[in-house]
């Protein structure tokens, strides 16, 4: 029996035994929280120095889709998220191009951590070229991959422990630095929150900074092991948005204290440097095993998950089924999935985070402003037979979808040139599925 068939076959075992503590502590673990301080440098340069400024509005922003995510969890409690909610609330046509920009996401998302990840090794191997730890983190990762092996989900939980270790031990060395080296007063300041550069900044690095948020969704595929998922599902991803955002706008302000300005000459790696500065080279050391350790935990994660959505398109004749769903006889994983998004992380090499993470999320706000609009969907079509409140299904979607589009106009010129292209090519690929719109596009079942 192939890895899938098991899967499959389980599935109809499982037993509700999560309550909202659980699913909320899973949707973190999935955010991987520690981001916020490997991609710290980027978006304070975006910001002109408001990281604490963009975070909060990257909070708001996503605690208004949040609350869409939640509204559709209650009435598609099915695997699929937003691919789900705009196929049935809007147009089928729509949500196979909702699925495609979650494909972009799947795809780039290992090149962008197998990045992040070099960059810090670069920064503390300074003779090592940024490449070979790139090549290194892909050749690992994929070997393991399609060996099949899996972090099993009490590792998972041990790798949060020490993500909110780290974060925590961050923050009070940070506040300990600033206190001994310039008063207690220097921990009130508006300047992480304003920067330099206005409003227009902040807003250029909210687009980036709603990367750290990609997985507060992910909620939503835990319905079958959650006791009342109708109740806890949605409060988990309302809370998962919420702790997130107060996590991150928390230690981005702590850090823009003790780096201040939009201008540094390893933006890449500057919170390793930071860690150095306020904690010595013990903690540095410490930081940067703890962001490598989750940056290759996470990256074999991600890769298995592109793998395996890719193979769910190929068996499900989205994707050319030859190919895409294949799975070796030998290891019964999908391994030319694995190796192909082992290829596309090589372009690594030739991206810099910024714009990298500036890609995938054209496709996260692209989806986001089709869940919102799949509640107002909802509404227009089911107001008659059922008691909908207009402020939530209308209101607060609309204004969701306008900020996602507002900050998915922030992204860089090269981000969007890129998700345009994107797009325009999943136009033609749902022209050819559909006879020229003729047939309605192929289901893809994300629930095996």
């Amino acid at each position: 029996m192939t890895e899938n068939a098991q899967q499959s076959g389980e599935a109809g075992h499982l037993n509700a035994t999560l309550g909202l503590g659980g699913v909320t502590l899973f949707g973190l673990a999935y955010m991987a929280p520690i981001i916020v301080l490997g991609i710290f440098g980027v978006i304070a340069e975006a910001s002109a120095g408001a990281s604490a400024g963009s975070y909060l509005l990257a909070t708001v922003a996503m605690l208004f889709t949040a609350a869409s995510y939640a509204k559709m969890s209650v009435h598609y409690p099915v695997a699929g998220s937003s691919y789900t909610y705009v196929r049935k609330a809007l147009d089928s046509r729509l949500g196979f191009l909702v699925g495609w920009t979650i494909l972009l996401d799947y795809l780039f998302l290992p090149l962008v951590i197998w990045l992040i990840g070099a960059a810090y090794l670069t920064g503390e191997f300074p003779s090592v070229p940024a490449w070979v730890w790139i090549v290194l983190f892909i050749v690992v990762t994929t070997a393991l991959n399609i060996l099949g092996l899996k972090v099993a989900d009490k590792a998972n939980l041990i790798l949060m422990v020490l993500q909110f270790l780290v974060i925590a031990l961050f923050v009070g060395f940070a506040v300990a630095y600033m206190v001994s080296h310039h008063g207690s007063g220097s921990l009130l300041s508006v300047t992480p929150i304003t920067g330099s550069g206005g409003f227009s900044a902040i807003a250029a690095g909210a687009a980036i900074a709603a990367y750290s948020f990609l997985g507060f969704d992910a909620v939503s595929t835990l319905t079958e092991d959650t006791k009342n998922p109708q109740r806890n599902i949605p409060r988990a991803i309302m809370l998962v948005a919420l702790i997130g955002g107060v996590v991150f706008v928390a230690v981005a302000y702590t850090l823009t204290l003790v780096q201040p300005g939009g201008t540094f000459a390893n933006a890449d790696s500057l919170a390793a440097d930071t860690a150095r500065t306020i904690g010595g080279a013990l903690f540095a050391a410490f930081f940067v095993a703890g962001l490598i350790i989750g940056q290759f935990t996470s990256g074999l994660a991600a890769q298995a998950s592109v793998s395996r959505l890719l193979y769910a398109m190929g068996r499900d004749s989205v994707l050319p089924k030859k190919f895409f769903g294949r799975v070796s006889p030998r290891f019964f994983t999908p391994v030319f999935n694995i190796v192909l998004c082992g290829l596309i992380g090589l372009g690594a090499v030739f991206l810099s985070v910024a714009t990298s993470t500036s890609f995938i999320n054209f496709g996260a706000f692209t989806a986001f402003t089709l869940v919102n609009l799949s509640v107002i969907g909802y509404y227009v079509r089911h107001r008659h037979e059922q008691r909908l409140n207009p402020l939530t299904y209308l209101v607060i979607p609309l204004i969701g979808a306008v900020v996602d589009v507002y900050l998915l106009t922030k992204l860089g010129s090269a981000a969007l040139t890129l998700g345009v292209i994107w797009m325009l090519i999943g136009v033609g690929y749902l022209l050819v599925l559909t006879r020229g719109l003729r047939v309605p596009p192929p289901e893809l079942s994300l629930a095996e």
